[in-house]
């Protein structure tokens, strides 16, 4: 079995249970301004390996993704712009600090075009599934701890929702990665007994570090992923009613699970919107009602810089907010004073679509938007119009792109997280 693997595909594998691990459980170093993880490195290491696969054997490999190669060019392009032109203004902007985070953003967007350049086989796919499957466990693992009291790796305490050892929205990110590997898995009825059993390890690890990640915007995504996987399966003629059945109620557990487990936080959202008579709570920050008072403030970011933004995450320094600040008191007087964002703590937009339209304006919201096109729109052609091995990643690639959509309406553009990876190698999953 292990002469079967390529190289390439080892290297992959290697790297990405250091991906997906919170960047305080990992070593580093300083290089002048920048912080080289080893998470950093081990994505250096696959690229170095895809750059030899395609020295040895061409970049043919890649022709079926080139609309995605080239929006993600554009966009990765535009956001290296937009580290530069906001000096032609007067407001001050730390470009150093920031071009560093577009270089380690475009670092993790290299590895889109390293799957299809390393994961040439059956075997090879196998094996990188596995290694997702096999950590995602583990990290299922420390989460349940976690939730039943252990308070080691920073866990937030009994029945509450958990980080394992990626942060609570980073933990839910793969978490869902790997449960809809497994569900694409039994909707196209995959032969082989170990890779049947993968498959419901892969639903089981991923549905309970779904919800125990409690990453309510991970739904959003979830959700469609799932009826459109459905959709492709029939479409393809591997649905089984049993298979259909089982995968609806994998999703709609793992949904009203998240639910369940915020549901102390959706009370206390609704009594910020007016829907209850009970006041909210100001004795803590409020999740969803801050991210509503964030996206407000990035909204007004956009408006009063509406074409090419504010720079990259220059919507994060005060030169930007600040002088939104006090519309934002006004028309949210009742949240905690601390929830809005200050010097030293910027807090920062916090939901990526809002996020790029403050930072990049309408230029950098069409960009992105093409960006997320081409990979449905390549992930689509693949599992409606290819052949069998190809249905199956197209599939795998449309589950894991709307997947990201729904958990992106929750996280600002931050460069070097688990989520950066989940999002590049959906895109690589769909040019695979």
């Amino acid at each position: 079995m292990i002469r079967s693997w390529s190289v390439g595909a080892v290297v992959l594998a290697a790297a990405l249970p250091v991906v997906f691990l919170h960047l305080n459980y990992q070593p580093s170093f300083s290089a002048g301004s920048a912080t080289i993880k080893l998470s950093d490195l081990a994505i250096l290491a696959v690229v170095v390996a895809a750059v030899a696969a395609a020295a040895r054997s061409g970049l043919g490999r890649l022709r079926a993704g080139l609309p995605i190669w080239i929006a993600a060019a554009l966009f990765l392009g535009w956001i290296v712009l937009a580290c530069f032109y906001p000096l032609a203004s007067s407001r001050a902007y730390p470009w150093h600090t920031h071009l560093v985070t577009a270089g380690e953003f475009g670092l993790y967007a290299l590895l889109a075009p390293a799957v299809p350049l390393l994961v040439r086989k059956r075997d090879d796919a196998l094996l990188v599934a596995g290694t997702l499957v096999g950590w995602s466990t583990i990290a299922t693992a420390v989460g349940i701890a976690q939730w039943l009291g252990w308070h080691g790796l920073a866990g937030w305490g009994r029945s509450r929702r958990q980080p394992s050892f990626l942060g609570p929205h980073d933990f839910a990110s793969l978490s869902g990665m790997v449960l809809g590997l497994g569900l694409v898995a039994l909707l196209f009825r995959l032969e082989g007994r170990w890779v049947r059993r993968g498959a419901w390890l892969a639903v089981a690890s991923g549905l309970i570090g779904f919800v125990i990640g409690g990453a309510s915007a991970g739904i959003i995504g979830l959700v469609p992923a799932t009826l459109v996987a459905g959709v492709v399966a029939w479409r393809r003629e591997r649905l089984e009613r049993r298979t259909l059945a089982t995968v609806l109620a994998a999703t709609a557990v793992a949904s009203l699970g998240v639910v369940v487990l915020r549901a102390g936080d959706f009370d206390q959202f609704f009594r910020f919107l007016g829907f209850s008579k009970a006041p909210p709570t100001n004795a803590h920050i409020q999740t969803y009602s801050q991210r509503t008072l964030l996206a407000y403030i990035g909204y007004r970011i956009w408006i009063h810089h509406p074409l090419v933004g504010v720079g990259f995450e220059g919507s994060g320094d005060p030169a930007a907010f600040e002088p939104e600040l006090p519309a934002a008191h006004a028309r949210f007087p009742h949240v905690l004073p601390l929830a809005f964002p200050a010097p030293q703590h910027p807090y920062g937009v916090q939901m990526l679509y809002i996020q790029v339209l403050a930072d990049l304006g309408v230029v950098g919201g069409v960009l992105l938007v093409l960006l997320f096109a081409a990979g449905l729109w390549a992930a689509g052609r693949a599992a409606l119009r290819g052949p069998p091995s190809r249905a199956l990643s197209g599939t795998l690639g449309l589950f894991w792109l709307l997947l990201v959509m729904g958990l992106w309406t929750a996280e600002g553009l931050v460069a070097g997280i688990p989520l950066d990876a989940v999002t590049w190698l959906a895109f690589g999953a769909a040019a695979l």
